[in-house]
C-alpha cells in the first residue's frame, strides 16, 4: 500500500497553491441546442448559466417528442442530476455524464438540470452544496416567472415531483443538500425524493469493506483518502460531517424531514459498509427508505456494464 501513488492512479498533479493539473483530458459532447432534433434523437438539451461569477452552469435535457401544449398530459418529474467524478474530474459536457444523462431523460422519462458544480480542491465543500442549492432555487423561479421561465420547465415540468439524483460524490451532494433545502422556501417546488447512487461516504476509522478492498483496483483506499483531501474544507478530517453522516451534530434533528430516499450500492465498492450504515440511520430516524444493494458489482459498475445500468435506471423509474 504505501509504495501506491494516488496521484498518479487519479492522472493528477498537485500544484505548490493547493490546485491540480489534470492530465486527462475526457472527451465531451456539445448539447443538440433548443433547435429541431434531428431524426431518430430521443432526447434534446441545451446549456444555461447559472452563476457567471462562480462558473457554474447546467445542462437541461427532455425527451424530444412532447405532446404540445394538451393540459391532459401528466408533466414530467425534474430532476437535478449530480455527476460522480471523484469531486475532481468530469463536467456534465464530459460525453459519460452526457450519454448517462440522456439515457436518464428518454428512459424515466423526465426533465433531467444536470449541475456543472465547482470542482475540488480549487472548491473545496462546501461549495458544491450551495452551487446544488442555487441550482434548485433557479428551477423554483422558472416555475415562478411565467412570462420569461424556463420553457421546457415551464411547460413540460412537474414542479411538485422534483428529484436530486447523485452518483458516488454527487451521492454525497444531493445528502447534504437536501438538507440545505429543508430551511429554503421552495413553493411551488416539492423535493419529493433523493436518490443516492453508491453515495461517497468516508470516516477515520475504517470499516470492514474498506478493509477487504483497499487495493480495489479502480478505487483503491489510498485513492479515496486522496479525494477527500481535496475536498474537505482545511483543518478538518474524515469524521467531519461532510465526510462522515453518522457523525452527531444539530443537523442530525433535520434527517427525518428528508422524506423519501433510495440508496443503491453493490457488495465489490469498498464504500458498501458505510452505505448500508448510512441507510441503517436514516430508518432510525424515520427516514423513508428504498434500499437497492446487490452483492455483485463494483464502484462505478454501470460504466462498464450496460444491464446494471439500465437496472439502476429501473430502480430510479420505480421510485419516480
Amino acid at each position: 500500500m504505501s509504495k501506491f501513488d494516488p496521484y498518479e492512479h487519479l492522472n493528477v498533479v498537485l500544484n505548490q497553491d493547493g490546485s491540480i493539473t489534470r492530465l486527462l483530458d475526457f472527451p465531451t459532447t456539445q448539447a443538440t441546442g433548443d433547435q429541431h432534433h434531428l431524426p431518430g434523437q430521443a432526447v434534446v438539451s441545451k446549456d444555461i448559466t447559472l452563476n457567471e461569477e462562480k462558473k457554474t452552469w447546467m445542462r437541461l435535457y427532455r425527451p424530444s417528442k412532447l405532446p404540445s401544449n394538451d393540459k391532459s398530459i401528466a408533466k414530467l418529474p425534474i430532476i437535478v442530476y449530480l455527476h460522480t467524478g471523484g469531486w475532481i474530474h468530469f463536467s456534465v459536457a464530459s460525453t459519460i455524464i452526457h450519454e448517462s444523462c440522456n439515457q436518464l431523460c428518454s428512459e424515466v422519462p423526465s426533465i433531467v438540470v444536470a449541475l456543472d458544480y465547482g470542482l475540488a480542491p480549487e472548491n473545496k465543500l462546501p461549495s458544491q452544496y450551495h452551487d446544488t442549492v442555487d441550482a434548485v432555487l433557479w428551477i423554483k423561479n422558472q416555475a415562478l416567472d411565467r412570462v420569461n421561465g424556463e420553457k421546457w420547465l415551464r411547460e413540460y415540468g412537474d414542479f411538485s415531483r422534483c428529484y436530486l439524483y447523485g452518483v458516488s460524490c454527487g451521492g454525497n451532494i444531493a445528502f447534504n443538500s437536501a438538507l440545505k433545502l429543508l430551511d429554503k422556501k421552495l413553493e411551488p417546488l416539492r423535493i419529493n425524493g433523493v436518490i443516492l447512487n453508491q453515495p461517497l461516504f468516508g470516516g477515520k476509522m475504517r470499516t470492514k469493506s474498506e478493509m477487504r478492498l483497499a487495493t480495489d483496483p479502480f478505487f483503491p483506499l489510498p485513492v479515496i483518502d486522496v479525494l477527500w483531501d481535496f475536498a474537505l474544507p482545511k483543518g478538518t478530517d474524515r469524521d467531519h460531517r461532510f465526510c462522515n453522516p453518522m457523525m452527531n451534530g444539530p443537523y442530525r434533528d433535520k434527517i427525518n424531514k428528508l422524506g423519501r430516499c433510495l440508496v443503491i450500492g453493490f457488495g465489490g465498492d469498498p464504500l458498501v459498509d458505510r452505505q448500508q450504515e448510512f441507510v441503517q440511520m436514516l430508518v432510525k430516524e424515520g427516514v423513508m427508505v428504498e434500499a437497492r444493494f446487490d452483492d455483485v458489482g463494483f464502484h462505478g459498475i454501470e460504466v462498464v456494464d450496460s444491464r446494471r445500468a439500465a437496472a439502476i435506471i429501473n430502480f430510479v423509474k420505480e421510485f419516480v
